[in-house]
Order: C-alpha cells, then structure tokens, then sequence
C-alpha cells in the first residue's frame, strides 16, 4: 500500500473538484478487491484532501456500503461524490483499528470525522522519591521512579491540592538544589507550611510518616488518616505533650474543614467509585461541548471543557449511516439531537484515552456504544464500565457536570457571535466580500528591539474569526541598521512574501505604522507585483490616544477612521497588540541570549540539556556558571572533571 500524503489546504481554496470517470472505476475496482478483515480506510478528495477516516470489522463489507446505495442529497452523499482515492490498512484485531481510526483523525484533521483537539497534556501532583520526598506540579510522561496523582483537569486543581497538603501535612517543595544548601529554615517552615526537614527540624521517621498520610489522603483515605491522627493526638495529650497534640488537633480541623468543602465524602464511597470521570455533552448551534469532570480519590478535582471540531459535518455523517442501516451501534432515531450528542460523545471517549489513564468507572451524559467501551478496555488494561442515568451522589455529580457543559456551550456561542459579528464589520469597513467570512485570512507584522539591539519581526494570523498562533512566524532580522523599522520592516516583507504563490496571499496585510511603513510595504509589493489593495496600515490617532487610530491604504484611497466604539476598530486593535505581543516576546528572549551568553554553554560538546538544567539551576543562570570555580563545576551531578574545565575554558 502506497504511504498517504496531506495536502495543506490553502488560504482560499478553490471549490471541490469531483473525481474522474476513470478515477470513479478504479476506485470501485479496489473497493471489489478489498478483504473481509478488520482494519481502518481514508478517503481522498481530487485534491488529496483527507475527507473520512473509518474502522470497520471488515473492510469489503463496510466500504462497499458507501458505494452499492444512492444516497442522495445527503452529507454522505455529499462526501462520497467527492472521493477519489482510497487507502485501506488491515489490522489484526477491532482494538487495533479502533487504535489506529482515532491516531489518524488527531493527525489528518478529516473534515467529516468529529475531531478533539487537545494540545495541553494534563498535569499531575508527583511525589519525587528520596530520603525526604518533595511534591511538585508535574506535566509530562509519567515513569516508575516518583509517585504520580492525577491527572488534574486544570493547573488550578493541582496548585490547590499541594497548598492543602502544604497546610495539612507540610511536606517540602523546595528543589533538591536548594535543600541540599540550606542553614536555616525558609519562610514556608516559619508560616507552617513545611516542617524543615532540609535543617533537621523533623526526623527521617516522622516526615516518612507523613508522606503515606499525604498518600492515603490523595488516594481517597482521608478518613483513615484523621482517625489515626486522632489516634496519635491522644497518645501525645496522655504523655501530657500538649505542644505536639495541638499540632495534630490542628491538622485534624484542617482536613476535616477540607472534607467537609467536598459535596461527598470520600469515605462514603465504594472503592469503584474512589476515581470516576464524569462525561455531558450539549449540542447547539451548530458546535458541541463535552464537559469533562474528574473524581479522584473521592475528590471532585473540577471539569474542563472540550469543544469539538467538523460537528455538523461528522454528526450528520454518523446519522446518514445510521439512517442507511450501516452501523447498529446505538438505538437512537437518526438524525435526532440524541443521536448527534451520542455520536459526539462517543467520538471523545475514542479519542481521549488512547493517550491518557482511564479509571474504571465512566459517568455519563447519554448512552454509549458497549463495544467501544470494550475495545477501550483492551487497549488501556483497565476494565471500562459507563454508567447512564445515575443515581444518589453521582447524578449530582453528572448534574453539575451538564450543566457546566451548558453554561461553557453558551458563553462560546456568545464569545463566536462577537466576533463574526466583528469579522463582518471589518470586511464591511474594507468594502471586501462578505460571501465567507470565515475564510477572511489577515497576516499583520510589526517590529521591535531595544535601541536596535535583537531586532525581531513578527507575522500573526487571523482567520477563521479567530487568532491562529500555530501559523505565527518570527523572523531575525540582520544587516540592517540598528533601530531603522523601515529596513526592518522590507526585509520582513521581502522574506514572507516572495515565494508565496496568489491563492496563498492573505485578504490583508496589516501594517503596525502609519504612512511611513505603508510606503515601504507598497515598494515591496510593487517589485513583487502583488495586489497593493491588500495592504492596511494602523496609523496612531492624535496624542497617540488609544481609539482615534486610522487606517491608511497603500492603493491610495483616503484614510479611513473607524470611530473608538466600532467593532472593526476592536478586531483591528486586536490583532495589531497580538502581533506587538508576540514580537516584543521574541526580542526579550533574544536579547536575553545574546546579553546572557546562554549560547556559549549550549555549544560546548559534552554538556546536553540534563546537565545544562542542572547547571543553570545549582548557579542561578549562565553568569552563575561562568562565575564558578572547576571544583565548583565538579560538584554538580554528571560534570566530570573534564568537563568542567572544557566548561570553565569555554565561559572565560
């Protein structure tokens, strides 16, 4: 099978091109010679474009169905008139198509399947091992050396569960550097958050002790913990150490406050319901929401919102199959809004824990396919079980969790009205097409540097009625004049602009400058021979006032002044800050580098990123490193003698 290829979609794509005759029969050709195995198929439009990913228990049965039956004007059939090539992979198992389908939806983006997008992987609380354990923030992949808990749905939740095991259990949270090097207690052991094990104001025993409550506690014991602790509080006040029975009391109101915040308590759960994820999907509007809310050792840790992309196109999908008797996985009527939300649903499950932990139990919104849930089982080692219509503590939980789902749903619906709404008032104010405006693309640059040092350039891009920073673009600018913009300013231009071929060109270029900048992107485009209509200066207003700017046309027209209050003038606003944002961060950590010298120690042969970490974090920074003595440098883990006089030679 020959590998596929994705074609990158330009800015204004030109409409779909249907297959050829030819194209059509030898399609069909390879769809009579497929086998009757399990595997996973893509379709291509004339384009390359990827239009569908699939599974099926077997291959023949599944893809011939697109093609033996008229569907009509319906979306599958919109999509089926459309393909023009195939590619199919045999798996051994269901499992490993289902492994497969998902991986090729995250990476082929298909514009009829529903796809997740998640590009933040989710933190967790670690404790890393050693004589005097330490708890940290943790985002990563996990390994066997620490003890990991989690995952946490939100930055917030971990930093609020360490600042209660800080109050509670005062365990430390200083680097092993740092530790390593103190003489006196820091401030956290003088507000009682750490009990100062680094000065050997707790014993090896006690503060073990306390690490498998803060353990037990994480793992939904808390109750355990407090009895023990009420255990040990009595113990101390009968050998009349009333000091130590205060500090136990203390802890004891401490976690109890904190049980008591929960709306259930952990004790009054059974073991599988300790780790619970709880899943409610809403569809509206054309967009979906799945609100996912997480149970962790008996805690409610807080939910997170996931907003799915190709909705329409991937629901209405699924419901022509269903409708064309082509996948009996759920009962609902086809095409209803429960079959859409079920569809959704389903499509998250797939894709979200085939990269992360499952606990056992899954609280959900609607009615899952059984075999999803198995094929899921295989594949992650935990045994699945989807709970619909609850009862008792967790229908409140999934209660709540629609509910967020809900009140997410509506402020983005919100949040997108505005700014189709603002989209529109820009186009109107350009006198550009207003046929779709969700293809309208704006590229705006602008420069910055500090008295012509580390000059940066930057390129942002808005479309889609929203910012796309993976599209952003910085650029290094040399050989010109410290601090001259326009220079700047045409090399940034000349360097974005040159080799892009005129359906790839932006609806506007936003210039961040008055006439002076309009000028030299005029001269560019006009040695380029690019459209001059495109290019749109921001000019400041009188007193440089926020709100009286004017934009200013490289084509000639008169300047155009929007009014403080217009909703163009806001988009304008916003993409212009955005790229001064995204060029002032660049600059920073440029000068930073060339100040620093951070380069220097990147290039010395022998001192990878470990050791650079270690390095930088035991001095403080690079003039800490360069400041150190050989013997110095030798103390630090992994810097052998060697080294550390290449190091010492390499800084001086």
């Amino acid at each position: 099978m020959k590998p596929f290829a994705v074609t990158t979609e330009s800015s204004s794509p030109a409409e779909p091109v249907p297959p050829t005759d030819a194209a059509r029969q030898h399609l069909l050709a390879e769809v009579a010679a497929l086998p009757s195995l399990p595997g996973v198929y893509r379709y291509f439009d004339a384009q390359g474009q990827v239009l569908y990913v699939g599974k099926a228990r077997s291959l023949k049965k599944r893809v011939a169905s697109y093609f033996q039956k008229d569907h009509g004007g319906t979306r599958i059939g919109h999509m089926v008139s459309r393909i023009a090539r195939m590619e199919t992979t045999v798996v051994r198992s269901e499992a490993e198509a289902l492994l497969l389908e998902n991986n090729l939806i995250k990476t082929l983006n298909p514009k009829f399947n529903i796809l997740f997008r998640d590009d933040k992987s989710y933190p967790y609380l670690r404790l890393v091992t050693g004589p005097y354990p330490r708890m940290d923030y943790y985002r990563g992949a996990v390994d066997r050396r620490h003890r990991y808990f989690g995952p946490y749905p939100s930055a917030w939740a971990v930093k609020e569960t360490i600042q209660l095991i800080q109050k509670v259990f005062r365990l430390r949270t200083c680097e092993d550097s740092v530790f390593a090097n103190r003489s006196r207690p820091c401030l956290l052991h003088q507000i009682k958050r750490c009990s100062g094990p680094c000065v050997g104001l707790v014993s090896e025993a006690d503060y073990a002790r306390d690490v498998a409550d803060t353990e037990r506690f994480l793992l939904g014991q808390a109750q355990h913990v407090i009895e023990e602790l009420q255990s040990r509080m009595m113990t101390h006040a009968d050998a009349l150490q009333f000091e130590q029975a205060a500090e136990l009391r203390n802890q004891i109101t401490a976690l109890s406050r904190v049980l008591h915040q929960q709306s259930v308590e952990a004790s009054s759960l059974s073991s599988l319901e300790q780790d619970v994820d709880i899943l409610a999907v809403k569809v509206q509007g054309g967009r979906a929401c799945v609100n996912l809310a997480m149970v962790r050792g008996g805690r409610h840790l807080g939910d997170r919102p996931y907003f799915p992309a190709h909705v329409e196109d991937g629901a209405a999908l699924a419901a022509s199959m269903e409708a064309a008797g082509d996948d009996a996985s759920t009962a609902v009527a086809p095409a209803s809004v429960d079959l859409i939300e079920t569809r959704v649903l389903e499509a998250f499950i797939g894709q979200h824990y085939l990269d992360l932990p499952a606990p056992p139990q899954l609280i959900v919104s609607h009615p899952v396919d059984r075999e999803l849930l198995a094929l899921l089982s295989a594949h992650v080692g935990v045994k699945l079980h989807a709970t619909h219509q609850p009862r008792e503590q967790r229908r409140i939980w999934l209660e709540m969790a629609q509910k967020n789902a809900q009140i997410a749903l509506a402020r983005l619906l919100a949040e997108e009205g505005s700014q189709r709404e603002r989209t529109r008032a820009l186009a109107e104010a350009l006198d550009l097409a207003a046929e779709d405006l969700d293809r309208l693309r704006v590229e705006c640059f602008d420069i910055s540097h500090t008295a012509g040092e580390a000059t940066q350039a930057s390129c942002v891009v808005f479309e889609n009625h929203q910012m796309q920073s993976a599209q952003y673009r910085r650029y290094n600018i040399d050989g010109v004049t410290g601090g001259d913009d326009y220079a700047a300013m045409r090399q940034v231009l000349r360097r974005r602009y040159a080799k892009v071929e005129e359906s790839r060109m932006p609806d506007i270029v936003l210039i961040d400058g008055g006439k002076g900048q309009v000028g030299v992107a005029r001269e560019v485009f006009g040695e380029l021979g690019l459209d001059l209509s495109l290019i749109v200066g921001v000019e400041k207003g009188e007193g440089r006032k926020v709100g009286l700017e004017e934009l200013v046309f490289a084509d000639g027209r008169p300047k155009v002044y929007l009014g403080a209050d217009s909703a163009a003038l806001m988009l304008v606003a916003q993409i212009r800050d955005e790229a001064h944002r995204f060029a002032i961060t660049g600059m920073r950590a440029k000068r930073a580098q060339t100040r620093t010298g951070g380069s220097r120690l990147e290039d010395i042969p022998g001192v990878g990123p470990k050791k650079r970490a270690r390095l930088l974090q035991r001095f403080g920074g690079v003039r800490g490193v360069a400041g150190a003595s050989v013997e110095d440098l030798c103390s630090v883990e992994g810097i052998s003698r060697t080294l550390a006089e290449e190091i010492y030679r390499a800084l001086h």
